[in-house]
């Protein structure tokens, strides 16, 4: 092939002597792998000296200077006057003064360089990203095959002319899209130097997953002082990693949080998290501490078995509430005092199902130690059956079974049952349905056999079995619909349907006349006696675009009320205490039965989205024994904009107390901006107490985002009792496809 250049070069000289000085673009034919253009070119040897408008291609390599040397035989390149190297690629574009390149091995040194270096961006719900490469400024880059090495250079993804943070380091190692490592660098914001890191690594990757040091947690608290936590990610394999955290609370003490997933098999998955505080304690005006420390450890498994069966596990633990109140960062976590771990292994086959569960549940009372309700069940077995067709016909006829086997235990200050406790309930069901012009009847007759292992006299738990059958019949009658269409307002669209939906309901339940004799474990220990009428109606709006089909429920409005043909329920109700019992269960979360009575409050329920960006939620019960609305929770929230948006919400409880604590409380939540969303950004969410006249939660979040970095600034306020009482200054900075630093987390903010 070399031969082959000379002679086409010799012809070139014969037929056009001139061409080696006239300014013509020259292209000689490709040597290995190597095209040259230039304008002028000389050669000696295997030399060739090209200028003007040099461009060399190798591969994906492009280069192009003023003027380079290149040695045909061994591939080396020196490339002077406003050199640019690229790559057809994609991932590196470089400009320096001088390179020195070989084509053949791939290395080569760019002197006083400055350029970019691709990076995909790796943005999500947690991390600020941006589509800017990582520009770097050097005087000297040193390039391998696979990598480049920058030699006390200068990082950034900002615009280069006006950065907002850079990273200066004597040696910074690029493998593009692949992963950045740069150490002792100094980490400047607006060139002031803010941090000192000896190694930094970062992927290049759009989905990266590499073991290393993830970005530092550091910032101060009022709460716990000043907060510095570090976390490692471990990429066992390609189906487990897990994360590890350390953090130091300077006026509290030390915290560690691990977390592991894992999918051990194509249909089976876990994942599993702890979180513990070793706790100097919270220091007190008398100058003593109280310490809050403790554990929260949670799991949640999913996994197929052998024989159609599937199993699921969801456990969780914690040491006391006054820790989750004193170290949780969420309103909605401090308040939440229920515990519950569960692990069952079910099977579905035609209309039955097996089920095999473990459950713990324990309910904290108040922060005290020791102040809770725990209810086991160790184990519990079912066999069910849905409706079974036995016969066809008119009025076809169902069979379903709900039995189940358990070994149960409660325990409380008040009182404790055995550590097993044998319950065994057995209900089956006959279920029938008709038609009679227009109306539809399902009546049920079922029996319910339950048995015991322990029983309550008065407030002592006794060794005494206890055996209840129990028979109950129920009708169900709904009524024709009523309907009818209208021409609908354009906002809506072109039709809008009013149906009309009334419904009644009969259940007749005897034979339950030991009900204080139980000892309460769930919702099988609350059947009692009772003689009641249901009667509901339900309103609804659809509306529907001619043009495209579209369909959808715009307003539905449902009121109910129960009846007790039998105000005593058999005798189940203990007058000035709170009773919770199947018949109010069903029809309300809110306790109402004090006292004998004749029937229910009046329950209603208000659904209403008339566009896709406004929607109204209003639930309230009316209690006529009281003449006036003991429970009230209305919610509304509007999407102005894809970036505005609000939310209002109150809730009212006015019950007496010894069915409920009362309370009154305003939500309210207004948002500008999202996550990534360049510019100011603002979330304001509050939760107002009117009896307590006070803010029991208050967060202000106000951030800022460059196109490479954001600012953040958060003002939080908690008043829960005295464990949770306190104001809190959090911040946060965002660095675009790397990561946050301070002690506001991505997961909490409100956008």
């Amino acid at each position: 092939m070399f031969l082959r250049r000379i002679a086409t070069l010799a012809i070139l000289a014969l037929c056009a002597p001139a061409a080696w000085t006239a300014d013509v673009a020259v292209e000689p034919p490709p040597v290995d792998g190597t095209q040259i253009f230039a304008r002028i070119q000389e050669n000696d040897g295997p030399v060739s000296r090209l200028r003007g408008d040099v461009e060399v291609r190798t591969g994906s390599i492009v280069v192009t200077a003023d003027e380079v040397d290149y040695n045909d035989d061994t591939g080396e390149m020196e490339a002077r006057g406003n050199v640019h190297y690229r790559n057809l690629n994609g991932k590196e574009d470089l400009y320096a003064d001088k390179v020195a390149y070989n084509t053949q091995t791939e290395l080569g040194t760019f002197y006083v360089t400055h350029g970019t270096v691709t990076s995909a961006s790796q943005g999500g719900p947690r991390v600020l990203s941006t589509d800017n490469p990582f520009y770097l400024d050097a005087p000297i880059v040193h390039k391998t095959a696979d990598n480049y090495v920058v030699v006390d250079g200068l990082v950034t993804n900002c615009d280069p002319e006006h950065p907002w943070w850079t990273m200066k380091s004597p040696k910074t190692k690029i493998a593009p899209g692949e992963y950045a490592t740069i150490r002792n660098g100094v980490f400047r914001l607006k060139g002031a130097p803010l941090f000192y890191l000896p190694v930094f690594k970062k992927s290049l990757e759009r989905l990266p997953r590499r073991s290393g040091f993830l970005t530092p947690n550091v910032g101060t608290s009022s709460r716990y002082g000043f907060v510095m936590g570090e976390s490692y990610y471990w990429a066992i394999n390609r189906s487990y990693d897990a994360t590890l955290t350390g953090t130091l609370y300077t006026s509290r003490g030390f915290a560690t949080q691990a977390a592991i997933r894992g999918r051990p098999t194509q249909n089976s998955y876990f994942d599993a998290n702890f979180f513990g505080v070793k706790d100097r304690g919270l220091l007190l005006d008398n100058g003593d501490r109280r310490k809050q420390g403790g554990k929260s450890f949670s799991m949640r498994g999913v996994a197929k078995l052998p024989g159609g069966f599937r199993g699921v596990a969801d456990i969780k633990y914690l040491s006391s509430l006054e820790f989750r109140q004193a170290f949780t960062q969420t309103y909605q976590e401090a308040v939440f005092s229920q515990v519950r771990s569960i692990g069952f292994v079910t099977k579905n086959f035609s209309s039955f199902s097996v089920n095999a569960s473990l459950l713990r549940d324990e309910n904290f009372q108040s922060t005290e130690r020791d102040d809770t309700v725990v209810i086991r069940k160790l184990p519990n077995l079912e066999f069910n059956a849905t409706d079974h067709q036995l016969l066809g016909g008119k009025a076809p006829v169902y069979f379903s079974l709900d039995s189940a086997f358990d070994l149960v235990s409660r325990s409380q200050p008040a009182f404790q049952t055995r550590r097993y406790v044998q319950r065994g309930d057995f209900f089956p069901r006959v279920t029938s349905n008709f038609d009679w012009k227009g109306w539809n009847v399902t009546p049920t007759f079922g029996g319910r056999i339950t048995g015991y292992g322990q029983q309550r006299v008065g407030d002592q738990i006794v060794g005494t079995n206890l055996y209840r059958a129990a028979a109950e019949v129920s009708v169900d009658i709904a009524p024709p619909a009523l309907q009818r269409i209208f021409n609908g307002p354009s906002w809506l669209g072109d039709k809008v349907k009013h149906v009309i939906e009334p419904r009644m309901r009969y259940r007749y339940t005897t034979g339950v006349d030991d009900f204080d004799a139980v000892v309460r474990i769930d919702d099988r220990d609350l059947l009692n006696n009772t003689n009641e009428v249901d009667f509901s109606l339900t309103q609804r709006l659809y509306s529907k675009r001619t043009s495209t089909g579209e369909t959808r429920e715009i307003a539905s409005l449902e009121i109910w009320q129960r009846r007790y043909l039998d105000p005593t329920l058999g005798g189940a109700i203990a007058p000035g205490h709170r009773n919770v019992l199947r018949s109010s269960i069903d029809l309300t979360p809110f306790a109402f039965f004090d006292q004998n009575r004749n029937y229910s409050p009046i329950m209603m329920s208000l659904r209403t989205r008339p566009t896709y960006k406004a929607g109204l939620e209003w639930r309230t019960d009316y209690d006529p024994l009281r003449e006036k609305i003991v429970n009230s929770s209305v919610a509304f929230d509007y999407q102005v904009t894809s970036l505005i948006r609000a939310g209002i919400g109150h809730n009212a409880v006015r019950a007496p107390t010894t069915l409920s604590p009362a309370s009154n409380q305003i939500s309210m939540l207004v948002g500008f901006g999202d996550f990534n969303r360049r510019g100011w950004n603002v979330a304001l969410s509050n939760l107002y107490d009117y009896r307590q006249r006070i803010f029991i939660y208050s967060a202000s979040q106000i951030s800022y985002n460059t196109d490479c970095c954001g600012f953040g600034v958060e003002f939080r306020r908690y008043a829960i009792g005295q464990t949770l009482n306190s104001n809190q200054f959090r911040v946060s900075l965002s660095i675009a496809n790397i990561g946050s630093f301070g002690t506001l987390r991505p997961q909490e903010r409100f956008f």
